[in-house]
């Protein structure tokens, strides 16, 4: 029988405070539900499979035609400087990285640098540090490399973090998941980032996946996403659900929106959660000022207690959650954008034609 959406809020809300407090996880199987889940874990993996394939490196510069721009010296001083880039980062697993795609413009990353810079009108700098197969223990390494990074004469823009899938697949307990992203997120808005969190997709989804595991995956997969939710607003972030995105339409056409693994999304299944994820990162930026950021109650958007507004998200794809005040939350369900036309990076790791790029140097890589 399905959660309810306040009982999913309590179970989110107790594992944000286990976190907060150093607890452990939640016991939410028995021990004859842990027996069977072992077994279906077991024929899944066969039937799943899984891919090395490593992700293209889509680091580089976007909108290259708008570096040409100028924008005026501050306090009055004559003449004019270039146009700063914008600066994006990504972070967290192979979902952020783009695993299971072979050209870095069908990367997430890419995918949202190119619309950046369309919507911006200027250059947008992306730069990568997630790793395929990491889990949330792995985001405090990637923070440090990003903000420690010479190159970078300041910390990003804004910074897009998508983890949470490989914590529930390895039984990480889920208050120690949500203590980790919070320590992330609370270090990036330290240094000046705006962060965008894609939480937890919805594990339930992956196609060869029989029940029972089909439905326990989809309930710790929420329980997870709305846990992060709650721990991503209250330091400052926005979040936006990924789960359902996985979900009717990743079922509805899984030839098409499934990566040849079955398991990992293809480009247009990038595409579909990146379309859900850009409204949220221009608004972040400012850069859609005529958006009514008042909730639309003919859109069902409102401002809810933290806890119910992560509940209500979790359980449905592409929605928007912002700190309002207080113990209360902004959720909105914004309108997707049309992508602009395809650009590759204007200076990347690697050419974006090879479709067999070298693979990533990254230290975290395991």
């Amino acid at each position: 029988m399905p959660m309810s959406k306040a009982a999913s809020a309590r179970v989110a809300r107790r594992i944000t405070t286990a976190a907060a407090y150093g607890g452990g996880g939640i016991g939410l199987l028995g021990g004859a539900a842990v027996g069977l889940l072992f077994t279906e874990v077991q024929i899944a993996k066969r039937k799943v499979g899984g891919s090395d394939d490593v992700p293209p490196m889509a680091d580089g510069l976007y909108g290259g035609a708008f570096a040409q721009m100028t924008e005026p010296r501050g306090g009055g001083r004559p003449g004019s400087r270039p146009v700063r880039p914008l600066r994006l980062a990504m972070l967290g697993d192979s979902t952020a990285a783009g695993q299971g795609v072979h050209r870095a413009r069908h990367t997430p990353g890419g995918l949202l640098a190119s619309a950046l810079a369309a919507v911006a009108e200027r250059p947008v700098e992306l730069r990568t540090v997630a790793v395929p197969g990491a889990q949330s223990d792995g985001l405090e390494r990637q923070v440090t490399l990003l903000l420690s990074e010479r190159d970078l004469s300041h910390a990003p823009d804004v910074c897009v973090i998508m983890v949470g899938a490989n914590d529930v697949t390895h039984r990480m307990p889920p208050a120690r998941s949500v203590r980790l992203l919070s320590d992330a997120v609370a270090r990036l808005r330290t240094a000046g980032c705006e962060v965008v969190v894609g939480t937890c997709p919805d594990l339930g989804t992956i196609e060869p996946v029989g029940q029972p595991l089909r439905w326990i995956a989809r309930r710790l997969s929420r329980q997870l996403a709305a846990a992060q939710t709650i721990a991503v607003v209250e330091e400052g972030g926005r979040t936006v659900s990924v789960g359902d995105l996985l979900g009717p339409e990743f079922a509805a056409n899984p030839q098409e929106l499934f990566g040849p693994d079955n398991y990992h999304p293809s480009a247009e299944g990038y595409a579909t959660a990146a379309m859900a994820m850009l409204p949220t990162l221009c608004a972040t930026l400012a850069l859609w000022p005529s958006e009514d950021e008042r909730p639309d109650v003919t859109r069902r958007e409102g401002i809810l207690p933290v806890a119910r507004a992560a509940a209500e998200a979790a359980a449905e794809g592409g929605t928007e959650v912002t700190a309002v005040r207080g113990p209360w939350a902004l959720l909105k369900h914004r309108r997707r954008r049309r992508f602009p036309p395809e650009d590759g990076p204007a200076t990347p790791g690697t050419p974006d034609d090879d479709p067999h790029p070298s693979p990533r140097q990254d230290a975290d890589a395991h």
